[in-house]
């Protein structure tokens, strides 16, 4: 049994890190200089904030999707739905820093806040821890929309 957790931990976490790594290979290749030039809102966080937030809130995300996996009434349509999310999370960094394409950006994450919805509903009905880790995740997104409306109204 703890054999399973640790290899299905171990899963998890790839999963959820290789969506860090691919976003963040994209953001710190082709965020500048186009980033830089960029007029900003004045609540925009400073650059040394991103790195430790989404570090954070994937480890909570790992956390909640593994417990889910380890709860009694799991269901696999609901892992594939955080999978799903994960392609979102990634797309959004690529959309963004490669493409430059800040209103497709928008619309991506606003289908990324709406999976993270439905996957704290989902947890929620099986696993409240799972549930309250995923609330960090959906507030710094919801966050992170209101960034983006604001760079698309500046720029």
């Amino acid at each position: 049994m703890l054999k399973n957790k640790i290899l299905s931990f171990i899963l998890f976490t790839l999963a959820t890190y290789s969506a860090s790594a691919i976003g963040g290979f994209a953001t710190i290749t082709f965020k500048e200089p186009w980033y830089s030039l960029l007029i900003k809102p004045s609540f925009n966080p400073p650059d040394w904030i991103f790195a430790p937030v989404w570090t954070t809130l994937y480890l909570m995300m790992t956390i909640a999707i593994w417990s889910f996996w380890h709860s009694k009434n799991r269901d696999m349509k609901t892992v594939y739905i955080y999978l799903i999310h994960l392609i979102f999370n990634t797309t959004w960094s690529v959309v963004f820093f490669v493409l430059h394409k800040m209103i497709l950006a928008l619309l991506i994450l606003i289908i990324l806040i709406y999976l993270i919805i439905i996957l704290i509903l989902r947890f929620k009905r099986v696993n409240l821890l799972s549930s309250y880790l995923m609330i960090p995740y959906l507030l710094w997104c919801s966050f992170a929309l209101v960034l983006n409306v604001s760079l698309i109204l500046l720029n």
